[in-house]
């Protein structure tokens, strides 16, 4: 049984580094499979649905990690909580060379069949998720629903935006002046 959670960890994961490097439609099952070091005949015994249900999972294995990392962070504030989600994808950025963003970013800008639209679904809660997480920790330092949502709002796309710019500008300038930035709204609220 760890042998075949093992297995269909490896390949959640593995696709969610391949998904945050070259997007969805840029690769196979069989892509998938071999970048996450496991056989192919198992990404069809776990992934029944194909690229797409594999793909809806490591979006959701994504949101978890994410969540559970921002969850802790905004223990000792909002403002903290921000500087740490961004120190996250600073290091993400840098330790890939550029070459890795976000995984729920790469699904959404794909064009995925409705029929198929499992992974974009997953990303929706993925962003939804992040922002309930801020939005909880700003109305606990009084802040209104309304402007706390808002807020939190601005932070997620604010971040997943300047993780683009960074990849393709090579550099996490964007990304640090973004954070600055965000961090004097928090304050100023």
């Amino acid at each position: 049984m760890v042998d075949e959670l093992d297995a269909r960890g490896r390949l959640i994961a593995g696709t969610a580094d391949m998904l945050r490097r070259r997007g969805l439609n840029a690769a196979s099952v069989r892509e998938l499979a071999k970048h996450a070091g496991a056989p192919l005949g198992s990404t069809y015994h776990y992934f029944p649905g194909g690229k797409y249900q594999l793909a809806a999972e490591a979006v959701r294995w994504a949101d978890d990690t994410t969540a559970r990392a921002l969850t802790d962070a905004v223990a000792a504030g909002p403002a903290e909580g921000l500087r740490e989600f961004v120190a996250m994808w600073r290091e993400i950025l840098v330790d890939n060379e550029f070459r890795a963003g976000c995984p729920v970013l790469a699904v959404c800008v794909d064009d995925v069949p409705d029929e198929d639209g499992a992974p974009r679904e997953a990303a929706v809660f993925a962003f939804s998720n992040w922002v309930s997480i801020l939005a909880s920790a700003l109305r606990e330092r009084g802040c209104e629903r309304e402007d706390a949502t808002s807020t939190a709002t601005l932070i997620v796309a604010a971040v997943e935006g300047a993780v683009a710019m960074c990849r393709a500008e090579r550099s996490p300038d964007p990304l640090d002046r973004v954070g600055e930035q965000l961090v004097r709204v928090l304050i100023r609220d």
